[in-house]
């Protein structure tokens, strides 16, 4: 029996325009119900009924592969990634892209690498620092799209993602539905790390839900000096 509605996910996604097989269907049924078994030992989301996970964690996601037209292959990391959002999804619908999921906390790494199995995705799973990530050379700038779903502020995300995207690529970052305050703070940093705003996607979901997808296109490399420790992040905010 499935754990999730597979027509309600279906149904939600082609409003977007986003069409997904019944083989994709039963792959994301098999990701809710190993997110909530699992996070019965491993608190990896507040978000657990059924109908809350197809919109604001799959739906959600596969915005991300709405609002940039990814080349086939194309690499993305998913910085910050906790349970594996938006980039896993965005996997089930585009299983050509080659995806890093990076991650701080070793706990979620564990689950990201069996769920990564389960799906018979072969992900990069890597438990790293994203401030650390930017500054070692398998990463520094390799990457066709970044993204980020994480609660940080958006001057902290593209110090985050941008050292890590390569020239020509973009960042993608997840934010509420009302970002234009945070966009404009955010604009020295973005500046700094070599990126430019192309647009700005705002969408309406189901349950009142509201997301903004900031595409930031990396326009020249980053500054060897990027990104700071975190310590320095918060203590001088760019």
């Amino acid at each position: 029996m499935a754990f999730i509605s597979k027509e309600q996910l279906a149904q939600a996604a082609a409003a977007f325009d986003i069409s997904l097989s019944e083989e994709q269907l039963e792959g994301f049924d098999t990701y809710a119900s190993f997110l909530v078994e699992y996070n019965q030992k491993v608190n990896l989301t507040a978000i657990t009924k059924p109908e809350e996970i197809v919109i604001k964690h799959f739906l959600d996601s596969l915005l991300l592969a709405k609002a940039y037209p990814f080349s086939q292959g194309a690499s993305l990391a998913d910085v910050g990634t906790g349970a594996g959002f938006p980039g896993v999804p965005v996997k089930i619908y585009r299983p050509d892209l080659k995806l890093a999921l990076l991650d701080s906390l070793g706990k979620r790494v564990v689950f990201l690498q069996e769920l990564s199995r389960r799906l018979g995705q072969e992900n990069l799973c890597v438990h790293v620092r994203a401030e650390d990530a930017g500054r070692q050379a398998d990463y520094r700038e390799k990457f066709d799209c970044t993204t980020a779903r994480a609660v940080a502020s958006l001057s902290v995300l593209a110090e985050y993602c941008l050292p890590l995207t390569r020239v020509g690529g973009v960042f993608v970052a997840l934010k509420g539905g009302d970002c234009d305050e945070e966009l404009t703070q955010a604009a020295k940093a973005i500046s700094l790390m070599g990126g430019k705003v192309r647009e700005v996607q705002k969408f309406e979901l189901p349950m009142d839900y509201r997301r903004s997808l900031i595409v930031i296109e990396k326009i020249s490399q980053t500054p060897t000096k990027y990104p700071r420790p975190s310590a320095k992040m918060a203590k001088n905010p760019l």
